[in-house]
């Protein structure tokens, strides 16, 4: 009769393969998931080009019009509107990073808005080659957690995004 090794050895390699996907999955919560903050900040310079943009729009129909004065509504914080009258707009302050803003003409602000946004929209491009650098490795680990515990393979038309 042979002695009761196996079964001592099987449950030795299920708590093994436990272990694993604890590990697998300790890893994809505190590192992986955390990378994908990367899509946040994507989030936010993609709403930085659109404040440049909305400004340059604003400037070409400041430019159309030919007009010195202005007037608007201005935002004074939690809906507060107040209306605004500007008597010389050929001059405006441009925000150019690090909180800092300088006096352009119009021309300027324009040619400056358009480095500006070719700038940001580069790293944002890098921004999402990092995040699908990031999904792919969330999925590869996934893939190895089902091999792991031996699920089967889902079929294509039932898989989703990971995130």
């Amino acid at each position: 009769m042979a002695p009761p090794v196996s079964s001592k050895t099987n449950a030795n390699s299920q708590g093994a393969v436990e272990s694993k996907v604890l590990q697998y999955e300790r890893f994809i919560d505190e590192v992986l998931k955390k990378d994908l903050q990367v899509m946040e900040q994507r989030d936010a310079v993609y709403e930085q080009v659109s404040h440049y943009l909305q400004l340059k729009n604003t400037l070409q129909a400041l430019q159309e019009t030919d007009s010195q004065s202005l007037k608007a509504d201005v935002d004074l914080g939690c809906n507060f509107y107040v209306q605004a009258k500007v008597e010389d707009s050929s001059k405006i302050f441009v925000l150019v990073g690090f909180g800092f803003f300088v006096e352009m003409d119009h021309t300027e602000a324009l040619r400056f808005i358009d480095k500006k946004t070719n700038q940001l929209t580069a790293f944002t491009d890098q921004l999402t080659k990092d995040c699908a650098k990031i999904k792919a490795n969330i999925r590869l680990v996934l893939e190895g957690l089902r091999e792991l515990q031996g699920l089967a393979e889902l079929p294509e038309s039932s898989r989703r995004e990971v995130f």
